[in-house]
């Protein structure tokens, strides 16, 4: 599986949703990993400790994207990510539905077997 991490874009997070222990432990059991570049460094990880891991850094959030089957990120995705989405998309995230309106409208991807 090809699991990718995105920079967060929503004003004021820092978090990155996976650290290199994380990666380390995916890449061990066959999976491939793909961090934003400079997605860590808001969380004192740089891209030389995700690529020694075993992840493979990439420039854009849209590689992150079109190449993930499960896309993991801190918080829910914002409407600029939304066009990000393809079929078969898996996403991970927490959503805090209550404090975003436009989150709660419904989401562009259709649940697996709809």
């Amino acid at each position: 599986m090809v699991i990718g991490v995105p920079t967060e874009i929503k004003p004021g997070e820092k978090r990155v949703a996976m650290t290199p222990p994380g990666v380390r432990a995916l890449v061990s059991e066959g999976h491939r990993v793909l961090i934003q570049m400079a997605s860590g460094l808001n969380s004192g990880l740089n891209d030389a400790q995700f690529s020694a891991a075993g992840a493979q850094i990439v420039d854009c959030a849209e590689e992150v994207w079109r190449q993930a089957d499960l896309v993991l990120k801190v918080k829910e995705p914002l409407p600029a990510e939304y066009p990000l989405f393809h079929e078969g998309l898996i996403l991970f995230t927490y959503l805090h539905l209550a404090a975003c309106p436009t989150c709660q409208r419904p989401c562009p991807v259709r649940p697996p077997g709809l």
